[in-house]
């Protein structure tokens, strides 16, 4: 019998349904694609040996789940893919408020229904998505809200005093029966608020207005929580932390690739953006170099953790900011320059925390720096590196390239030059193209002005050369005779 056929109780039975709690569904259902080999959480990268096995751990325990970490840990996403691992559908008593078993009816509508009809008990099916439910904890967040109230309305329309239980109304939880339950930010919720999710935890009770209500309720509790929250906002009480099964710490990509992965799979991009922008390769992995060199900075409080999209929404701004100057000067194709990085800065500075040292500065400072520091980090993984304190019969291979710049003057890298003017004004720079040729002799025809580019703002980062924001671009100039000129 598929579940099209089946509209009553009569025909569940004769069907061979059996009832499981919802920790059982969830158990029994990860076990099969843990055998088949399945994925279980899809377009989660990076957790494959860290929080998944103890995710699957905890499904398999049947534990109620804290997912502790920063903000963009991908923890409200791990919880919602838990959804995969239950039923596709789902029987319940028709019209109940809180998705009674048909076999195991908890609610009085229901029983007072099955004890009524019997086997001509009507039967509704729900689909696994509606299954889910969600609550931002926040302070304004009642007990009402989650539990539930007696409804004096209901009271008066069905002539019922308030004595009757006929009179609550189920908040939110009571209404999730037999679904998952996701309560973010869980240390928002005040107190007192926690406090009243102790029994349900444990043994199932609700207490409405004075109502001692013996309801097995059957759920998979989902928490996520910022380490942040326990001293800056709240606090997860003692009892309740003591009643979640496992607590499961989240972290931030741990390589570039892994980083790489996420963003290009998150980015929500034009078609147009992808076809006709070059994106170099290097120029992807230095965006998400931004963001570790963020969560090391001095300037930024690692407390509070740089998220996952900053990556996101800077290659996002990256490849517009390319777009836009190609529309400016009416090219249908592009390729990124290094200084179109300079576009994401709004994406960063409302994206990270800055400490006392980092106010001082100021945001788009700060922004600027971390774009200066993962140039200097990948600096040595393509060039050589770059002494600070070099001899003189140790002859530098970009003492050309210096000096060049030092008998040049008024060298600039303007935002909207057209592609053409770009590369011309690179090719300038006569001893880019030799350096570029011996450390990089298989580089791709299309990369090669932005690794030109590169060298210039390495050079910079490493005070080889100076660099200087006019109204519309840049200008690099020679470090020491740029000075010497001014006097």
């Amino acid at each position: 019998m598929t579940t099209e056929n089946i509209k009553t109780l009569g025909e569940l039975k004769k069907s061979g349904y059996q009832s499981r709690s919802i920790k059982d569904e969830l158990r029994d259902n990860l076990r099969k694609k843990i055998t088949s080999g399945e994925t279980v959480f899809q377009g989660v990268h990076g957790y494959e040996d860290t929080v998944i096995p103890e995710l699957e751990r905890a499904i398999l325990s049947r534990h109620n789940i804290n997912l502790l970490g920063l903000r963009g840990q991908a923890k409200t996403r791990l919880a919602r893919l838990m959804v995969t691992l239950l039923d596709e559908w789902m029987p319940i008593v028709s019209g109940s408020e809180i998705n009674d078993d048909p076999l195991k009816p908890i609610s009085r509508f229901a029983k007072d229904l099955i004890a009524e009809q019997g086997d001509n008990t009507p039967i509704s099916w729900i689909y696994r998505d509606e299954r889910f439910f969600e609550k931002l904890a926040t302070p304004d967040v009642t007990v009402a809200d989650l539990i539930g109230d007696v409804d004096p309305i209901k009271a008066s329309n069905l002539k019922l005093s308030y004595a009757d239980d006929r009179v609550i109304h189920f908040g939110m939880i009571p209404r999730a029966n037999r679904c998952i339950f996701v309560i973010n930010e869980l240390p928002d919720l005040q107190a007192r608020i926690q406090v009243a999710l102790f029994n349900i935890l444990q043994e199932g009770d609700i207490q409405i207005r004075g109502f001692k209500l013996r309801m097995p309720l059957d759920m998979q509790f989902v928490f996520t929580a910022n380490p942040e929250d326990y001293t800056n906002r709240g606090s997860i009480v003692t009892p309740l932390k003591d009643r979640i099964g496992s607590q499961i710490l989240t972290h931030y990509p741990e390589t570039i690739e892994i980083a790489r992965t996420i963003t290009e799979q998150e980015s929500n991009l034009d078609n147009r953006q992808s076809d006709y922008i070059h994106v170099p390769s290097i120029a992807r992995d230095l965006l998400e170099q931004i963001s570790f060199e963020a969560r090391e900075s001095e300037f930024i409080d690692n407390k509070s953790g740089v998220s996952a999209r900053l990556s996101i929404t800077a290659f996002e701004n990256l490849l517009s900011t390319a777009e836009r100057r190609a529309l400016k000067s009416g090219e249908e194709k592009t390729t990124l320059r290094l200084s179109d990085f300079m576009g994401i800065i709004p994406a960063i500075t409302g994206k990270v925390e800055l400490v006392y040292e980092g106010e001082q500065e100021g945001a788009g400072v700060v922004a600027q720096h971390l774009i200066g520091d993962a140039i200097k980090t990948f600096f040595p993984n393509y060039f050589p590196k770059i002494e600070k304190l070099e001899r003189e019969e140790d002859k530098s291979p970009y003492k050309e390239i210096v000096d060049w710049f030092f008998n040049e003057s008024g060298f600039e890298l303007l935002d909207d030059a057209t592609d053409l003017e770009y590369k011309q004004q690179l090719d300038s720079v006569i001893p880019l193209r030799a350096l570029i040729a011996k450390y990089q002799p298989d580089l791709a025809p299309e990369d090669t002005y932005f690794f030109k580019e590169f060298v210039l703002w390495g050079l910079v980062e490493y005070n080889k050369l100076s660099k200087d924001r006019i109204i519309k671009g840049y200008q690099f100039n020679d470090l020491y005779g740029s000075y010497i000129r001014k006097l």
